[in-house]
């Protein structure tokens, strides 16, 4: 099968084109440095050429509201709406988990591309994930030395190659709307994953939890980041996952 990946050149972008390609498939990647442009939809058309199905997993690391609704909106549309012209059969996108539960900028951004891909005229299948263990590394990285100022959340971090395992198994399959959300094996808190990433890699930082404020930070630091009902569920802990990034010099 021809499977397209929107944002194939990101962490899980590029798992899922591994695991396409493993399991003998064609991967599409859908991304700028290929000659597409997601947001203005340039190239969208020739790239879709002969593609049966479309993996939207493009991001934008922005805190902004306005930004992520404008961002995630026109790239559903843009790829929906090439998708129908092309023919595509099945429309798979990736979201978070409590994204209607969370007042965050970002997650309003998710809510829009899940309205977009609900109300479009491509068969679809939206999977909710935890957060991935590679967003500790990217929250330690967003903060300047020698602080790291660390927002307290609860989460169930899941490792990004078994959601992209996860996303090629649900794109191969038949169009199911809401899939059951995926999360990891274990409830941890942020602040103590940064410590323990920080250890790991034998840098010294002074770790500052701070709480955010009203809703958004109650349910953050609550069970607002949680899957609330059964699903399925990774198998490689943050440990493991940080075992192995160490391992691997990353």
């Amino acid at each position: 099968m021809r499977v397209a990946v929107a944002g194939g050149t990101g962490v899980v972008g590029r798992a899922v084109v591994e695991e396409l390609t493993a399991a003998g498939h064609d991967p599409v990647v859908l991304a700028r440095s290929r000659g597409v442009d997601l947001v203005s939809g340039a190239g969208l058309d020739a790239a879709l050429d002969s593609v049966e199905a479309v993996v939207d997993v493009s991001n934008k690391m922005t805190l902004g509201r306005g930004k992520a609704v404008s961002f995630f909106g026109s790239v559903s549309r843009n790829l929906l709406h090439a998708g129908s012209r092309a023919g595509v059969r099945h429309h798979v996108a990736l979201s978070i988990v409590g994204i209607d539960r969370v007042g965050h900028g970002y997650y309003r951004g998710k809510l829009r591309q899940e309205e977009v891909v609900r109300g479009g005229q491509v068969p679809w299948t939206v999977l909710r994930a935890t957060q991935f263990h590679e967003f500790v590394l990217q929250t330690l990285q967003q903060m300047p030395k020698p602080l790291a100022v660390v927002p307290r959340m609860t989460i169930q971090p899941v490792a990004a190659r078994e959601v992209a395992r996860h996303l090629v198994e649900l794109v191969l399959a038949p169009p199911r709307g809401m899939a059951p959300e995926l999360a990891g094996p274990q409830v941890e808190q942020l602040v103590d994953l940064v410590r323990r990433l920080l250890a790991a890699r034998h840098e010294r930082r002074l770790v500052v939890p701070v709480s955010l404020p009203g809703a958004t930070g109650a349910a953050m630091r609550g069970n607002g980041q949680l899957p609330t009902g059964h699903g399925p569920r990774g198998t490689e802990t943050f440990d493991d996952w940080l075992a192995r990034a160490v391992a691997r010099g990353a």
